[in-house]
């Protein structure tokens, strides 16, 4: 009965409305009830602030609003809600109270705080709204759900401060829960930064241990070639490659079937022994250690 008292364009958007909240309550058909809550706002013409709508139309679209955040979020598609809100006002600034509250509310429940942080400022900061009845609870509603999830305590403070709407002692509350919300948050960035500096240390232990591991293999290695060195430096080189080439003359280089070969392969044999003895004569063979 009211809504035929209402303007045809309000009445319109009233029945769509009305079908939204029945499609969404009882049917729970969230898609259709998305469209009728659009297409109650389409009726109601363009967003614009210049010109304000009519008590009923605000009322309506603010309805329509409401409805379909409920809708989109039973969908989980909540990070549609605020891009899908804003296309049927001006500006963040314009947006009505109820349908603020329900974005901080619903975007603080998904742990996207931030997504509100711009728009809670300007909607804030406006001089109109500051003379709204509601403008003292959403202050305190974004600050405990936007500013110190996301660490804005200086932010917080300075909004407490210059709100009138909140008298000494609400102030005083307030920022002892901003001192509060300080405390905590300090607290678990140490924890966190504990927590991170564990792994770096057992990572830095296992490399220590590792590095130490590492260079006793290379002194053990060191040690082996040094002892090797030493003991190929007791040989006399010259000699031993003496007698090899010695040796090569005798194998490949002469005939030993010749019988002029005969005399000098003896000469060469004896040469060979006795560079033999002198290679592995006990003068040159390593000291042996008990």
């Amino acid at each position: 009965s009211e809504s035929l008292a209402w303007p045809p364009v309000s009445a319109q958007a009233a029945s769509l409305l009305e079908e939204a909240a029945d499609l969404l309550v009882l049917h729970r058909d969230f898609a259709a009830a998305v469209e009728r809550c659009e297409a109650g706002c389409h009726s109601l013409g363009p967003a614009t602030g210049t010109s304000p709508s009519p008590e009923s139309s605000a009322e309506v679209k603010c309805s329509l609003c409401v409805v379909g955040i409920q809708a989109l979020a039973e969908m989980n598609r909540w990070r549609e809600v605020l891009s899908w809100v804003l296309q049927y006002y001006p500006s963040p600034k314009h947006l009505p109270p109820k349908v603020l509250e329900l974005c901080i509310l619903l975007y603080s429940k998904v742990r996207e705080p931030q997504v509100m942080l711009e728009v809670g400022r300007s909607w804030l900061g406006d001089q109109s709204n500051k003379s709204l009845p509601e403008y003292g609870s959403l202050l305190e509603l974004y600050m405990l759900h936007v500013l110190l999830p996301l660490g804005h305590f200086e932010k917080a403070e300075e909004l407490v401060r210059g709100c009138d709407a909140f008298d000494s002692e609400q102030q005083l509350v307030f920022l002892g829960t901003i001192c509060e919300s300080r405390c905590q948050w300090t607290q678990q960035e140490e924890v966190h930064s504990s927590a991170e500096e564990q792994p770096d240390a057992a990572a830095e232990t296992a490399l220590g241990a590792l590095s130490q591991k590492l260079l006793t293999m290379l002194t053990l290695l060191r040690r082996a070639l040094r002892s090797m060195s030493s003991h190929f430096c007791l040989l006399p080189y010259k000699k031993m490659l003496l007698a090899t080439f010695l040796l090569y003359l005798v194998v490949v280089r002469l005939d030993p079937a010749s019988p002029t070969s005969l005399p000098f392969i003896y000469k060469l044999v004896q040469l060979f022994r006795q560079a033999w003895a002198a290679v592995f004569s006990p003068i040159h063979r390593p000291p042996t250690q008990d």
